[in-house]
């Protein structure tokens, strides 16, 4: 039984990872497309209680700036970026409110000025969704641990590029970095207000 759930729109922001068009159309079988409905959803309901809504893209530098390690596995990522490649996608939605973030690894907090941005509102609690679950939802939710964060997983407003992996960090990470909930949860948290969003 999981324990209530109760959040405060003065203390908690949103930070929604990665839903950009290049990222987005990596997922296969439509999957995609309900992460993306719930993650706007949270992110109509933050914008109308005036809580922050952060917008995290990656955009991997290249030549001598980019990463190039050696690893038994690559990502699949093609060898240059297309046009609106890392633009958020559509369905989102966007307002001038919102606070965008563009990272260069896989963690939001690495190398940008995410933190700075959640303290200075006062932000002790963040709510993570985004794409994909297992890289930089994970990597972030590390970090935001380590600094000291209170957090609650969006567990419907994530994916991973495999349903497996989605699912082991679910069960096995999530539950030990904070709460995992669902969309309908984390609204019902914020009060009537949120729900009616």
């Amino acid at each position: 039984m999981t324990a209530p759930l109760t959040l405060s729109s003065h203390t908690t922001a949103l930070v929604l990872i990665d839903l950009q068009n290049g990222i987005v159309n990596m997922v296969p079988e439509g999957r995609a497309a309900p992460v993306v409905a719930n993650a706007a959803r949270l992110a109509q309901s933050f914008r109308e209680l005036r809580a922050p809504v952060v917008l995290v893209k990656v955009a991997f530098p290249g030549g001598p700036a980019g990463l190039d390690l050696i690893t038994d596995a690559v990502l699949p990522l093609p060898p240059a970026m297309p046009p609106g490649w890392d633009q958020h996608v559509p369905g989102l939605g966007s307002e001038p409110s919102d606070i965008v973030v563009t990272k260069r690894q896989w963690g939001a907090f690495y190398g940008t000025d995410l933190e700075l941005q959640l303290r200075r509102r006062g932000v002790d609690t963040i709510v993570l969704g985004g794409i994909a679950t297992n890289i930089g939802v994970e990597s972030t939710a590390r970090f935001a641990y380590e600094f000291g964060f209170n957090q609650v997983f969006a567990e419907d407003a994530t994916c991973a590029l495999a349903p497996d992996a989605h699912e082991h960090t679910c069960t096995r990470i999530f539950p030990r970095l904070g709460r995992v909930r669902s969309t309908g949860q984390i609204l019902a948290a914020l009060g009537p207000a949120a729900l009616a969003a």
